[in-house]
């Protein structure tokens, strides 16, 4: 497919008041595109909006759950802007970690509700303009959709599920002249992995247990110019770290020999026994 040109689109970028999504909406902005900020609370979208740009950027509340939400959402941006071109369905939360023998059921199913059907929700919402407008999705999943997702195994599930929804998107737009993106990330500074590993001592414990390549984080705005340059290509694939991509190709060959390896370690098995003893405990989401 041709070059996708930003200048003059516009982009609803959900989880957009902070993090990855602000700073791919910043991103954007800089690439002459208008962006509607959708997030969970007005005064914060109205916040990020305002420090945007005083007249390409609005911010509206919505939950990405809410069906309904999302169509609104996309309706207004229509009626301000005149169109949508790009959705970002970025919006995402982390659990805290435990077994799933552990993990409360509620928490479980919140996790899929918002990094799973939030997106599909999103893209279902703003489709008919991107079909309309011949333009171009980016779904967020994560590396999560391919090591293994042990103590956070509704996070793993949901982008692994994104996963697969982005590449099938992309086969099905063809005929539309649109095209849509998977991002795969890995740890990026944001206040959810702030909160998700640095606030939790058996999380930092797993993450240690990674290689020193792969712990490396990097910043949000790494994240959204990775974003951008994937949209403006229209790339199947997006990976930030870009060490990720080949993680990804070789998975059928890692994962089965680091799935039996954490089988066998006693210290990822300590750590799964400590992830095992949190039922009961409290366990809120992260995002």
């Amino acid at each position: 497919m041709a070059r996708f040109e930003l200048s003059g689109k516009v982009a609803l970028v959900t989880g957009g008041a902070r993090g990855i999504g602000f700073a791919t909406a910043q991103a954007l902005l800089a690439r002459g595109a208008s962006v509607a900020i959708v997030d969970l609370d007005q005064a914060a979208c109205d916040a990020a909006a305002e420090q945007l740009h005083d007249s390409r950027a609005i911010g509206i509340a919505a939950n990405v759950t809410d069906r309904g939400a999302m169509q609104r959402a996309v309706a207004r941006t229509v009626e301000h802007f005149g169109s949508v071109d790009v959705v970002l369905a970025n919006a995402g939360i982390a659990p805290r970690l435990a077994t799933f023998r552990a993990m409360a059921p509620e928490s479980f199913e919140r996790v899929l509700e918002v990094n799973l059907w939030g997106v599909c929700r999103t893209v279902e919402a703003a489709l008919p303009e991107i079909v309309r407008r011949k333009g171009h999705v980016v779904v967020t999943s994560s590396i999560y959709a391919f090591v293994n997702g042990v103590a956070a195994t509704p996070y793993a599930m949901s982008k692994a599920a994104v996963e697969q929804f982005g590449r099938a998107l992309r086969v099905e737009l063809v005929q539309h002249g649109a095209s849509a993106s998977v991002a795969y990330f890995g740890f990026i500074e944001t206040e959810m992995v702030h909160r998700a590993i640095d606030g939790d001592p058996v999380a930092t414990e797993m993450f240690g247990v990674l290689p020193a390549p792969l712990r490396k984080r990097v910043g949000a705005d790494k994240a959204a110019a990775a974003i951008v340059r994937g949209i403006e290509r229209r790339a199947p694939r997006i990976f930030e770290p870009r060490r990720w991509a080949f993680m990804s190709v070789v998975r059928g060959i890692v994962n089965p020999l680091g799935d039996a390896r954490m089988e066998r370690e006693e210290r990822t098995q300590a750590l799964a026994r400590l992830a095992d003893d949190r039922a009961g405990e409290d366990q809120p989401t992260t995002a």
